[in-house]
């Protein structure tokens, strides 16, 4: 079985307070590289969100480097490349995607790239926009 991780799961496994923390947590700690991935994309989506976080949950760029490496550690990080990527935005734009859910149809297209069985999201909703090959996928951690 091969999981994709979401960025709406790998920011909660980092943050103990976070209402998902505990499931999140343990996906990505039962993760390895042999069955476990998340797009290159997501490690940026994390550094930015973390480092600006409101309050007493903001992380300096050094801890969330230190959560960047555990990531890479214990996941594949799959890109597409440009060819890939307007592919995956033609066929958005042919279904009627628009907006912000681009970024997720990118991230479905790198788990799809990877052969995932299983994209972990909290973000169940959006993904499943992107038609029956990525909603069969679908699921929280």
């Amino acid at each position: 079985m091969k999981w994709f991780f979401d960025t709406s799961v790998l920011i909660p496994a980092f943050l103990e307070d976070h209402e998902n923390h505990e499931r999140s947590f343990a996906a990505l700690s039962a993760a390895n590289r042999r069955i476990a991935s998340c797009a290159a994309h997501s490690l940026a989506e994390v550094y930015a969100t973390v480092t600006r976080l409101p309050g007493k949950h903001r992380m300096s760029s050094q801890q969330v480097l230190f959560f960047l490496e555990e990531i890479e550690e214990r996941l594949t990080i799959v890109s597409l490349e440009s060819d890939e990527y307007l592919k995956v935005i033609r066929r958005s734009a042919a279904a009627g995607v628009v907006g912000g859910t681009i970024y997720d149809a990118l991230l479905a297209g790198c788990a799809v790239k990877a052969k995932a069985e299983k994209i972990y999201t909290w973000d169940e909703r959006h993904f499943r926009l992107l038609g029956p090959e990525i909603a069969a996928r679908v699921e929280k951690p």
